[in-house]
């Protein structure tokens, strides 16, 4: 009796992620397009694509349908094992992939991906240190939360249990964030790069066994890189033989224009991530991308990691059909929109408490400041109390559109699936704009 009054009063057992559980959320309970409708009926705009990964938009027919027919063969097939389907979509990532990527090891999240991606470089590197940036996210789990550099995420993992062989780097960010006191971007680059040398050189090269870094910054900020910064990176990781490994979990797929982000800067990794998009999250599904030396290396010595759910058949057959979709009319949406999108959401900074608008494709961050000082409206790092940026964000859901919170929360993000049209940009970027200026004007 007591769990159908808590259900009737609209409460749930479920306790929710990131930060959220002493929440009242909304309950989304269908999807179609770039919409989804709540229980009370209620239609929003999905100006996040949930969290970054409904790349497709919701009901799409082609990977339902590619699901149901992979339902009807099989449903389950072992992770040590091969499959068709399996195959089939490992073969479609390579042949979008950058060109030196031909191999592919499946897992489930990002989360876990990454951790993939750490036990192979170390095992393939025989080293143990793994470098990443402040203001960086790569999972939730042990290893993978000791390698981000948000400290909202890192330090409640690091509290109960340390983690070891991380060392972090800064970034190369302008704004009021920024690391380095450059007066150009090329200036931040040369800075930027002079300083990771620094740190591989203090850490010592034969201890590193890879580089891990975001193409465009994730839920951080949707920060980009100065131009020549990823080609220098490049250029120090080959001088002192790190592998570089490209976490493109969010960027993959589409989210910057091109199907990675490492294809909009040029660079050719040793390894990427990805999860989210691979599947426009229709199911769970991730996995690392790899050089074949890299994939010659597991093969030949056989390492015993794994993970029951990696590569199931039916999430592989959503990833093909996806891919599919993606290349047949998706990606080219983006392209086509995205300076729309851009000019629009740039629009924003007409706002005075707007100090910077950030991005690439699909993907953008808006930032405030106060503009007397230029220091964050509201610092939840240094502060506690009313934010204004959290009221943006729910004053905009109330509008009809979907937007999410940046990490740290003095930013918002804006990061719609690739099936939205002109119409749907005007909505949203009309609502957040009233939003901002109920808020702040």
């Amino acid at each position: 009796m007591a769990q159908r009054e808590q259900i009737s009063a609209g409460k749930s057992g479920v306790l929710a992620h990131f930060g959220h559980m002493g929440e009242e959320p909304m309950t989304i309970t269908d999807g179609d397009g770039a919409y989804v409708r709540d229980r009370d009926d209620e239609e929003y705009l999905d100006f996040t694509s949930q969290l970054y990964c409904v790349n497709a938009g919701h009901g799409n027919d082609a990977i339902v349908e590619a699901m149901n027919e992979q339902l009807d063969r099989v449903q389950y097939v072992s992770s040590a094992k091969n499959n068709d389907a399996r195959t089939q979509l490992a073969d479609d990532l390579a042949e979008v992939a950058p060109q030196p990527l031909t191999d592919v090891f499946f897992s489930i999240s990002g989360s876990e991906a990454n951790e993939a991606a750490i036990q192979i470089a170390r095992e393939f590197q025989d080293a143990s240190t793994v470098l990443t940036r402040w203001r960086s996210y790569h999972g939730g789990t042990y290893a993978t939360a000791g390698i981000t550099g948000d400290p909202a995420i890192r330090l409640p993992v690091e509290s109960h249990a340390s983690t070891s062989g991380n060392v972090k780097f800064l970034p190369p960010f302008g704004g009021a964030d920024a690391a380095f006191n450059a007066d150009s971007p090329e200036d931040l680059t040369e800075k930027s790069l002079d300083h990771l040398e620094y740190v591989i050189r203090n850490q010592g090269p034969d201890s590193i066994a890879a580089l891990v870094t975001e193409i465009v910054g994730g839920s951080s900020g949707a920060f980009t890189a100065p131009p020549g910064y990823f080609e220098g990176v490049r250029e120090l990781c080959d001088e002192y033989d790190i592998l570089l490994v490209a976490d493109e979990v969010i960027t993959g797929f589409g989210r910057c224009g091109e199907w990675f982000g490492s294809h909009t800067e040029d660079l050719e990794p040793d390894m990427i991530t990805f999860a989210k998009g691979v599947t426009s999250a229709y199911a769970p599904l991730a996995g690392v991308l790899m050089r074949s030396e890299l994939g010659d290396s597991l093969r030949d010595d056989a390492m015993d990691i794994g993970q029951t759910f990696a590569g199931n058949p039916v999430a592989c057959a959503a990833g093909s059909a996806a891919l599919e979709e993606y290349d047949d009319h998706l990606i080219d949406n983006v392209r086509d929109l995205s300076p729309a999108l851009e000019e629009q959401i740039r629009g924003l900074a007409d706002h005075d408490v707007v100090c910077d608008v950030r991005g690439r494709g699909f993907h953008w961050a808006v930032e405030f400041a106060d503009p007397e000082t230029g220091e964050p409206v509201f610092d939840p790092r240094v502060e506690d109390g009313y934010n204004p940026v959290a009221d943006i964000v729910a004053r905009t859901r109330e509008k009809g559109v979907l937007i999410g919170g940046g990490r740290p929360l003095i930013q918002i993000m804006l990061s719609p699936p690739f099936c939205i049209d002109e119409a749907d940009i005007e909505k949203a970027v009309g609502a957040l704009d009233e939003s901002i200026e109920e808020v702040f004007e």
